[in-house]
C-alpha cells in the first residue's frame, strides 16, 4: 500500500472532525513563526553587544537591551506553551475519536461477514485480534503524530527555510541542497527496512495465534507431557522476532549514521559560507548564529525522518491487514429482500452442490424435502455433510450450484436477518457470553422481562438448578455444567419462539443424566414447529418423522425408521451399529 492509498483510506475517517483539524493547522503556523524568534532574537543580541564592545560601553548600558530581548523570550515562550498545548490536546482528542470510530467500523464490518471468513486458516481468531490491534494503534498513532511532531515540525522548516532565502539567497540554497539528499536516505532506509517490519507482522501474528491456542489446548498438552514441545515452539517464534529485530536496528543505526554525516555537513557549510560573508563585510557578527539556529530549524524534521518514515512505514504494513479486513466485500453476506408474515418451514433442496473454501466437496446433487411442522433427522457417519446442509439451510454458506427453497421461494431472496430471526439453533456446544444466566437466555430477545426469563428456564427445566446456586439468575454463566450450559441454550430458544428448530448433535458429549433431562427441554421445544435434528443418538432418531440417510456428501436414503430399517441398506448399518454400542441385548436382560 502507497501513502497515496493509504490517505484515501483514512479521509474518510478523518473528515467529521474536520473544525479540530482547521484548529490545530492555525496552531502550528503560529507555532511555526513563533519557533523563528529565538533565531531573530540570538542575532539581535549578539550584534547589539558586539556593537556596545566596540564603543567600550559599560555593562550598565546593557540592561536595557537584556530586559528587552528577556521580556520578548518569555512572552514568546508563554505562547508558544499554549500552542503546544493545543496542538497536544487537539491531536490527542483527534486520536482518541478517529480510534473509537476505527474500532466502531471493523466490528460492525466483520458481523457481516460470511462463516466462510472465519473458517479461513489466515483469519483465525489470534490473526485477527493482531492484525485489528496492530493496525488501530498504528493508524491513530500516524494522525496524532501528525498533528503533534509531524506538521509542525515541517510547518517549522517551511518558514525557517524561508527566512534564510530572505536574509541570504546563497545560504537558504545551502540549507535547501541538503534536504533532497536527507530525503533519499530516509527513504532508502524505509524500503531496507520494510521486509523486516512485515516479517515482524506475521511473527506477531503467530506468535499472538500460537499463546491462544496454547492456552486452549492446556489440558492436552499436559496430558501428552508435551510442555517441552510447545515451549521449543514459541522458543523458535521468539529466535525469528529476535533475529528480524535484531537485522531491523543493525540497517537503522547505519542510515542513521549516514544521516547525521549529512547534517553535520551541511552545518559546516552554513558556518564556512556565513564566516565569508561576514569576514566580507556583507552580513554582521549575528547571522552567523542567526543562520545556523534556522538550519537547525530546517534540519529538526531530517533528525525525525527516520521515526516518521518508520511511524508511517509501520501504517502502511499494519493498515493493510487492518483494511484487508474492513474491505473484505467478497466475504460479506449475500441478503435478499424477502420478508413473508409467515414462514411455516417446507424447505426443498434440488440438485444442491457445495464445496468448502478449502476445495473439500461436501454435498453432491442433494435432493429432498423437509416438510413442515415436522420432525426430520438427518442421519450419517462423520463428514457425511450432515452439518453442511445445517449451515446451508441457516444461510451460512450459499450452494455453488443447485436451489434451496423456503415454502416455495429460493433461499436466497429472503432476507438474511429476518429469516434468521425465524430459525432457532442448538449446536453441540453452545456459546455462553461472559456475564450472567439471566443475560444469557435473555439473549434469545431484546428486552426481555424477569419473568420471561423465568418461564423460559422452566420450560428447559434449569429453573430449579439456577435457583440452587447462591446469586440464582445472577451468577456467573460459566459455574454452569455442559449440560446445565446447554439448557440454558434451549431457553434462549423458548425465548425467540422461532418456528424453525436446527439441533446439531445437542446431547453429544453428555453423561446419561444430563442426557435424559437435554432431551425433555428439546421435546418441549419441538411441539408445532419443523425440527431438523442431527444425532447418533437413538432415541432423536426413531422420534423423526422422516429420516433422510447422508454418505459421502450424497443423499442414499429417504423414509421413516421403520421403513429405512426394513431395508437393511445404510440406515440399518448405522442404526444397528449404535444399538450394538449401547449393548442392547446386556440392557433387555437387565430389565427381564
Amino acid at each position: 500500500m502507497s501513502i497515496t492509498q493509504l490517505l484515501k483510506k483514512i479521509i474518510p475517517f478523518i473528515q467529521p472532525y474536520k473544525k479540530i483539524i482547521v484548529f490545530t493547522f492555525i496552531l502550528t503556523l503560529l507555532g511555526s513563526f513563533a519557533a523563528q524568534v529565538n533565531a531573530f532574537i540570538l542575532r539581535y543580541t549578539v550584534d547589539s553587544i558586539s556593537d556596545l564592545m566596540v564603543e567600550k560601553k559599560a555593562l550598565k548600558d546593557g540592561f536595557a537591551l537584556l530586559l528587552f530581548i528577556s521580556m520578548i523570550l518569555f512572552s514568546k515562550e508563554m505562547l508558544n506553551a499554549l500552542i503546544q498545548f493545543g496542538q497536544k490536546f487537539y491531536g490527542e482528542k483527534l486520536r482518541i475519536f478517529i480510534s473509537r470510530d476505527l474500532s466502531q467500523a471493523i466490528i460492525e464490518k466483520i458481523l457481516t461477514y460470511r462463516l466462510a471468513f472465519y473458517n479461513s486458516t489466515e483469519n483465525d481468531s489470534g490473526k485477527l485480534q493482531t492484525r485489528i490491534d496492530l493496525g488501530i494503534s498504528s493508524l491513530t498513532r500516524l494522525i496524532q503524530n501528525f498533528f503533534i511532531d509531524i506538521l509542525p515540525l515541517f510547518t517549522n522548516a517551511i518558514v525557517a527555510l524561508s527566512v534564510m532565502f530572505y536574509a541570504n539567497f546563497y545560504v537558504g540554497l545551502v540549507g535547501l541542497i541538503m534536504i533532497p539528499f536527507y530525503f533519499w536516505v530516509s527513504n532508502l532506509q524505509a524500503k531496507k527496512l520494510s521486509g523486516f517490519r512485515r516479517n515482524m507482522r506475521t511473527y506477531r501474528e503467530s506468535k499472538s495465534s500460537r499463546i491462544i491456542n496454547l492456552i486452549e489446548s492446556i489440558t492436552v498438552i499436559k496430558s501428552f507431557v508435551n510442555e517441552k514441545v510447545e515451549a521449543d515452539k514459541h522458543a523458535q517464534i521468539q529466535f525469528d522476532m529476535t533475529e528480524n529485530q535484531m537485522q531491523t536496528r543493525k540497517v537503522s543505526f547505519v542510515f542513521d549514521s549516514v544521516k547525521s554525516f549529512i547534517e553535520q555537513f551541511g552545518v559546516i557549510m552554513i558556518i564556512v559560507l556565513t564566516a565569508y560573508f561576514v569576514l566580507n563585510g556583507q552580513i554582521s557578527l549575528g547571522a552567523i548564529m542567526f543562520h545556523i539556529m534556522l538550519f537547525s530549524n530546517v534540519s529538526a524534521p531530517i533528525k525525525q525522518l527516520h521515526r516518521i518514515y518508520d511511524e508511517v512505514n509501520d501504517a502502511l504494513i499494519y493498515s493493510e491487514g487492518f483494511f484487508d479486513i474492513i474491505e473484505s466485500k467478497h466475504e460479506v453476506e449475500i441478503s435478499g429482500n424477502y420478508k413473508p408474515e409467515k414462514i411455516t418451514g417446507l424447505f426443498e433442496l434440488k440438485n444442491v452442490n457445495f464445496r468448502y473454501p478449502n476445495g473439500h466437496q461436501a454435498l453432491k446433487n442433494i435432493n429432498f424435502t423437509i416438510k413442515p411442522n415436522e420432525i426430520t433427522a438427518l442421519v450419517g457417519l462423520s463428514g457425511a455433510g450432515k452439518s453442511t446442509i445445517i449451515n446451508l439451510l441457516d444461510k451460512f454458506y450459499e450452494p455453488q450450484s443447485g436451489h434451496i427453497f423456503l415454502d416455495g421461494i429460493d433461499l436466497k431472496e429472503y432476507d438474511t436477518h429476518f429469516l434468521r430471526s425465524k430459525i432457532g439453533l442448538v449446536l453441540q456446544k453452545n456459546h455462553i457470553f461472559k456475564g450472567t444466566i439471566h443475560e444469557n437466555i435473555a439473549y434469545g430477545l431484546e428486552n426481555a422481562t424477569k419473568e420471561q426469563v423465568v418461564e423460559a428456564a422452566k420450560k428447559a427445566y434449569i429453573h430449579n438448578q439456577i435457583m440452587e446456586l447462591s446469586l440464582g439468575y445472577e451468577s456467573d454463566a460459566h459455574l454452569l455444567s455442559g449440560g446445565q450450559q446447554q439448557r440454558i441454550a434451549i431457553a434462549r430458544l423458548f425465548l425467540k419462539n422461532p418456528p424453525i428448530i436446527f439441533l446439531d448433535e445437542p446431547t453429544a458429549n453428555l453423561d446419561a443424566i444430563a442426557t435424559e433431562q437435554i432431551k425433555k427441554s428439546i421435546d418441549a421445544i419441538k411441539k408445532d414447529r419443523t425440527v431438523i435434528i442431527v444425532s447418533h443418538s437413538i432415541s432423536q432418531i426413531i422420534d423423526a418423522s422422516n429420516i433422510i440417510v447422508l454418505k459421502q456428501g450424497e443423499c442414499i436414503e429417504n423414509g421413516t425408521h421403520e421403513e429405512l430399517y426394513k431395508n437393511k441398506a445404510e440406515y440399518y448399518s448405522i442404526f444397528s451399529a449404535m444399538a450394538n454400542s449401547l449393548n442392547i441385548e446386556k440392557i433387555m436382560t437387565t430389565f427381564d
